[in-house]
């Protein structure tokens, strides 16, 4: 089977903890997301929420664990390029689904993403990573910022909520046995951080390392509605090991569907992406 990807794109994921990969979606997926999205905001899950905290501003939405609600994520999520891409960038033999995402900011808004790092935010251990895909082109600087080798400084950095003022959940220290930090202020100090940042026509993605750290590295008020879909996804091995208790929302949803600690991400909530069969 021929490579969707080059050897110089894996190995820029290997080395940086991010990369662009250029046209792989078509107007039909993308159409589809979008429809998804519409979709999503007319039928939120329970997990839907607005970060923006002024309810009479626009709003920045997001809403996740949606791949099962709206077709047009889950023909996306099995049927696209993207688990295969995913599979070449991990090295993979099977690659199963995580987590689908999506966001949705309305023109006007001022808030925007912490720096953070996706590892830390769930119960979810292994080789990861994450794709995200803008469903308009996008300028470098009104896009995320990804700090670039971040993914192999072997630290893990306590979750920051999205929501207005980005409140930090939990206290630095031991917790389940690792070490959780407070994430570096990056914004007051950006000169001691090398930044990937691209410009994104339609049809383009960046995928990443689960762990490596990226967020909004300049305050930009969009002029238009701004709509963003976002997978991660896990080589094979990858398990559910509980951290602390900010994940516990995450957490009984999983227990709900009789998963525990130290399980296979596999089945009904992780389903094999690829191979297909």
């Amino acid at each position: 089977m021929s490579k969707i990807i080059n050897n110089t794109e894996i190995e820029q994921f290997k080395k940086d903890g991010a990369v662009l990969i250029k046209g792989k979606f078509n107007n039909v997926w993308i159409e589809k997301l979008k429809e998804g999205i519409k979709k999503g905001k007319k039928n939120p899950s329970p997990r839907f929420v607005n970060h923006t905290k002024d309810k009479n501003l626009p709003g920045y939405y997001e809403d996740f664990w949606t791949w099962n609600m709206h077709e047009e994520f889950k023909d996306f999520i099995f049927n696209s390029p993207t688990p295969k891409i995913a599979a070449e960038l991990l090295e993979a033999k099977k690659i199963n689904l995580v987590m689908d995402n999506w966001f949705f900011r309305e023109a006007g808004s001022k808030s925007s993403p912490p720096f953070h790092h996706d590892i830390s935010y769930f119960d979810f251990e292994g080789s990861m990573c994450v794709l995200w895909i803008p469903l308009e082109s996008v300028k470098k600087e009104d896009g995320i910022a990804w700090v670039k080798g971040s993914h192999l400084w072997d630290r893990l950095f306590l979750r920051t909520r999205f929501n207005d003022g980005h409140q930090v959940d939990g206290e630095a220290g031991i917790v389940n046995g690792k070490k959780y930090e407070l994430t570096p202020n990056i914004l007051e100090n950006k000169g001691d951080y090398e930044f990937l940042q691209w410009d994104l026509e339609v049809g383009d993605c960046i995928y990443f390392d689960i762990r490596t750290l990226h967020g909004g590295l300049n305050t930009v008020t969009p002029k238009k509605d701004v709509h963003r879909y976002t997978l991660r996804m896990a080589k094979e091995n990858s398990k559910i090991i509980y951290r602390g208790e900010w994940a516990r929302e995450e957490r009984a949803i999983m227990e709900a569907n009789g998963y525990k600690n130290g399980d296979n991400l596999e089945g009904i909530m992780f389903p094999k992406l690829w191979p297909l069969g």
